[in-house]
């Protein structure tokens, strides 16, 4: 569609490169040509744009074949209009010289004209052919004689309007009669499968007889392998063991011989020890028996010196002796108490026959310690 602006009463077309322009201002041809950009006054301008691009027509249309069979045809057309001024004649092209829009429509008038020349070849086609030679080889047959019968139709040339090309999309049967047609393919692809299963199972249990055996031959390989396997073990295990029992053999009389230099080791030490303490205890023995000896000697000695001393000695000196005896081995007396009691009983005493002096009452002993007799607080007494 062409570009039209307004500038003060004044209208300018700029149109596209695959759109012829003509412009008639006042009955004469002014502009023609694809790709004009004019300015002309919409009261005096006539004005037309022609397509020369190539344009797809798809069309659809039912046939019948000699089968009285109902297909349906699907093509594409390609044409475009080759001479401009012929078909700006013979058809409207006008546009408004406001909007630049077709006032007509002459595409869908070209359009028309194709489908129903297609339309009337191809029925002429599949008229003569049975259905399955059409589903066979009707899309060749239908899409040469179109293109045969639209570059022979006389009122194309003269509407300025060039086919391309024809294509045939399909041709298509109705839904009941294409499912019927189907069936027997149907059948026999079946068949095929089921045939092609048959084996395929076949196969299968065959294969599965050769993977049977192939694992029975397997286990009784590896039964056989796994009894030489125990032998094998079995041989080993009384190797190992013959040679653990030489093996402990040599331990335990290792161990032995060990175990009796250990006690004659043992035996010759104690026995060296018991001949040392022995030996020590006797020595100890005489010795102790030779000290005891003579202690016992030298106390015989001095108690009989002692015996021979004393034995011209008078009762009195002996009595003399005891006490002093006696007063050594007294403890230290700080002072004596002699009550009258006491007094009396002692002088009755020594006033009786003596063989001896009689020392006078009062009189202290030849120590300088007072009598014990009446003693009063004293320490506490020594051991005789």
């Amino acid at each position: 569609m062409a570009d039209i602006t307004r500038r003060l009463g004044w209208r300018h077309l700029r149109g596209a490169p695959t759109a012829h322009v003509r412009h008639h201002r006042s009955g004469r041809l002014a502009h023609d040509g694809p790709g004009l950009s004019f300015w002309f006054r919409s009261l005096t301008a006539s004005l037309s744009e022609v397509p020369v691009d190539d344009r797809e027509l798809a069309m659809t249309f039912h046939a019948r074949t000699s089968d009285f069979q109902d297909v349906s045809v699907q093509a594409t057309v390609t044409y475009r209009i080759s001479a401009p001024a012929v078909a700006a004649e013979r058809l409207d092209f006008s546009i408004d010289p406001d909007t630049g829009v077709w006032r007509g429509a002459p595409l869908e008038q070209l359009a028309t004209l194709l489908t129903e020349t297609a339309q009337e070849h191809a029925l002429a086609v599949l008229a003569r052919t049975p259905l399955s030679a059409a589903l066979a080889d009707g899309v060749t047959a239908v899409r040469e004689r179109v293109a045969a019968g639209l570059a022979a139709e006389p009122r194309l040339p003269a509407t300025g309007v060039e086919v391309v090309g024809v294509r045939v999309v399909a041709l298509r049967p109705e839904p009941e009669v294409e499912r019927a047609l189907r069936t027997p393919a149907r059948e026999q692809i079946q068949q095929e499968a089921d045939r092609a299963t048959y084996e395929r199972r076949a196969v299968a249990v065959e294969r599965e007889r050769a993977i049977a055996e192939n694992e029975l031959a397997s286990r009784i390989e590896l039964a056989r392998r796994e009894e030489r396997l125990v032998e094998q073990r079995g041989t080993n295990a009384r190797r190992e063991a013959e040679e653990q029992a030489a093996a402990d053999a040599v331990r335990a009389e290792a161990e032995a011989a060990r175990t009796v230099r250990l006690a004659d080791a043992e035996a010759a030490r104690t026995e060296r020890l018991a001949e040392a303490e022995a030996a020590r205890s006797v020595r100890l023995a005489r010795a102790q028996a030779e000290g005891a000896r003579e202690v016992g000697e030298a106390r015989a000695q001095a108690q009989a010196a002692w015996l021979r001393v004393h034995a011209d000695a008078d009762i009195a000196t002996l009595h003399a002796l005891t006490g002093t005896r006696l007063a050594e081995n007294l403890p230290r007396i700080d002072h004596v108490t002699i009550s009258p009691d006491v007094l009396t009983g002692l002088l009755a005493r020594l006033g009786g026959p003596t063989s001896g002096a009689v020392p006078t009452a009062g009189s202290a002993p030849a120590t300088g310690a007072e009598p014990a007799t009446g003693v009063g607080p004293a320490r506490p007494e020594a051991q005789a």
